[in-house]
């Protein structure tokens, strides 16, 4: 048997996942080996395996292809968050089931394609014995050691072909438009974006942001003659002496979101101009790299 290598996607979904499975399946090619690819992320790992063999024909064409062939998941039994210097742990009988399937497929290596949760957990599997390699993919474009995350440029073009439609819609009915994007602790997306698609005002989550002086900034453009006002607001941006918005809290998980509509309604009532609130959502995870 040639030696054999796994991969797997795990997390949310975003551009150019297809195109590292590929990129995984031609290398180990050259050099002889077999690649094991694992469905679902972590939980095709557990008993009986949910996998299956990469070869040549299976990653042919796929490279332009959006989403991931072997699928992914932020969900089931390896969930690790991080934040603020916590890491959560994934439960030992878990990894130890995973370690045991690993084994009975010979696979030596395993290659793990996601954010900071599934690094946490690959971290976790490595400390346990298990040989892992992982490949920064988010379009937050947070992970630390790594210029550039798969997804995030991606991500950048969808927030800036929204804000070039959104600029017209802001100057013709002169009103203020406030552009939601992705990015729960780090602002990337916001920053690149905005500022490549023209945005006036960009609030992240690193800067707390002042109401009055939003307002200002708005006001000031309507005297010197701007039609109209573009905002871009991180989805874990926070106002000073404020908290992030979050929603579906339950039994300790929560999302992030509603931030835009606040902003827009605080701006609208201390402007007194029309606002207008779009949230990006997951346009900005999907579709082909």
């Amino acid at each position: 048997m040639k030696p054999r290598i796994g991969v797997l996607t795990s997390g949310g979904d975003c551009p150019g996942l297809n195109a590292v499975l590929r990129g995984v399946v031609l290398a180990a090619e050259k050099l002889g080996w077999e690649v094991v690819g694992f469905r679902d992320g972590f939980e095709g790992l557990l008993p009986p395996g949910d996998h299956l063999v990469l070869d040549r024909n299976s990653v042919d064409g796929i490279m332009a292809l959006g989403g991931t062939i072997i699928g992914t998941t932020n969900r089931g039994h390896f969930v690790a968050k991080t934040g603020a210097g916590d890491r959560s742990v994934v439960p030992a009988q878990v990894i130890a089931d995973a370690k045991k399937i690993l084994t009975e497929l010979q696979v030596k290596t395993l290659i793990i394609v996601g954010g900071d949760g599934s690094l946490v957990t690959a971290q976790q599997l490595q400390e346990a014995g298990i040989n892992c390699i992982g490949v920064p993919k988010t379009i937050d474009n947070d992970l630390e050691a790594t210029a550039t995350t798969f997804g995030f440029d991606s991500a950048v073009d969808v927030v800036v072909d929204a804000l070039d439609r959104l600029h017209t819609t802001a100057t013709s009915h002169r009103r203020v438009m406030v552009v939601e994007v992705m990015g729960r602790h780090a602002g990337w997306i916001a920053l690149h974006g905005g500022i490549a698609g023209g945005a006036d005002i960009i609030l992240i989550p690193e800067i707390p942001f002042d109401y009055d002086k939003i307002a200002g900034v708005i006001k000031a453009r309507e005297a010197a003659g701007c039609l109209g006002t573009v905002v871009v607001v991180s989805e874990g941006a926070r106002p000073k002496h404020g908290e992030q918005v979050k929603r579906d809290v339950e039994a300790g998980e929560f999302r992030l979101g509603g931030i835009g509509e606040i902003v827009a309604r605080v701006i609208a009532k201390r402007t007194g101009k029309e606002t207008r609130c779009c949230v990006l959502g997951h346009l900005q995870r999907g579709g082909a790299p």
